[in-house]
């Protein structure tokens, strides 16, 4: 879990309050030895992917990017699970990842070993890589803002936590004690949460939109507010009221800041959560269309495909 200390006085702050509830929860994990030459394409999937370069080093690409090098040390997070191929060099025929050997050594935990190439471990590449859940439903705007490819490199000068989990793993593959895979596995869960911490905080600069409002407190409470109970029916004078200002003047702040209205806003977070209540937890679509307020199950199902892009019988089981 994401957990912020604060620097505000009277209480959390607005960056705490938004993403306290924001978990990346392991999936599996393996620990992945390969000797040269070797090259691994690992599929699109819904939760984010996680590389830890143990020993050796190997190349990255993905369908957006050119081959990155990645040395003994480096770790790389994939939010979104999008398709990327690891290899010794870029040259390399891929295999798919699930035609290799695992075996498994904890609930959760595998052993992958590529047979091809010569048998010597002590040369081969290790990689610690593991599958991450986010609590949050994929068009969330802050999961949906982030890049494909987060690297741990990039961000440790700009949180003294990243280098501190990056050596801590390096020394823990580097012992092979027993229970080496479970201890990888907690510390690539802190690691990923420090490096998209490491993001939030300086590593979007650039960013508009809800990055902005996070880093404005007056704007941000509300944001705050408005993703801590989106069954409520926020109005307008509510919202203010929030902020501390006058209707014109916080309608004016939250769309320069935000880019749209409240209005557009909370209808956005409402179905956001719609569709995780249809999808993740099967509840009926006139169930959630009640727990929103809207009487109507056709107006809900409407205002559903305006913002997801689709009618919401089809999220179920997505």
């Amino acid at each position: 879990m994401l957990d912020f200390s604060s620097d505000a006085p009277e209480g959390p702050d607005t960056l705490t309050q938004i993403l306290l509830a924001l978990r990346l929860d392991g999936v599996e994990y393996g620990r992945c030895v390969m000797r040269e030459p070797w090259a691994v394409a690992f599929p699109a999937q819904r939760s984010a992917r996680f590389h830890f370069v143990g020993s050796g080093g190997c190349w990255l690409r993905t369908a957006a990017t050119d081959w990155v090098r990645l040395n003994a040390g480096d770790a790389v997070l994939l939010p979104h699970g999008s398709f990327h191929v690891l290899a010794s060099a870029p040259d390399v025929p891929a295999v798919e990842i699930d035609s290799l050997s695992r075996v498994a050594v904890a609930d959760n935990i595998y052993v992958v070993d590529d047979p091809r190439g010569a048998p010597n471990d002590a040369g081969a590449d290790m990689m610690f890589c593991g599958a991450l859940r986010f609590n949050l439903d994929a068009l969330h705007p802050l999961i949906a803002m982030m890049p494909p490819v987060m690297l741990a490199s990039d961000l440790a000068q700009k949180d003294a936590t990243v280098p501190a989990l990056l050596d801590a793993m390096e020394r823990e593959v580097a012992l092979d004690r027993i229970g080496a895979c479970g201890i990888l596995a907690r510390l690539a869960d802190a690691l990923a949460a420090s490096i998209l911490r490491a993001w939030v905080e300086c590593g979007c600069s650039d960013a508009t939109g809800w990055i902005a409002a996070v880093r404005c407190p007056r704007v941000g409470k509300v944001v705050a507010a408005i993703h801590a109970d989106p069954e409520r029916g926020w109005t307008l004078p509510e919202l203010a009221d929030v902020m501390g200002a006058s209707r014109s003047t916080f309608a004016d702040a939250f769309t320069r800041t935000m880019g749209e209205s409240s209005a557009k806003y909370v209808a956005k977070v409402k179905m956001f959560q719609a569709r995780r209540w249809i999808a993740h937890d099967g509840m009926r679509v006139a169930v959630a269309a009640e727990r929103l307020g809207d009487e109507s199950e056709a107006s809900f199902s409407r205002a559903f495909k305006r913002v997801i892009g689709h009618a919401p019988s089809a999220a179920r089981g997505g």
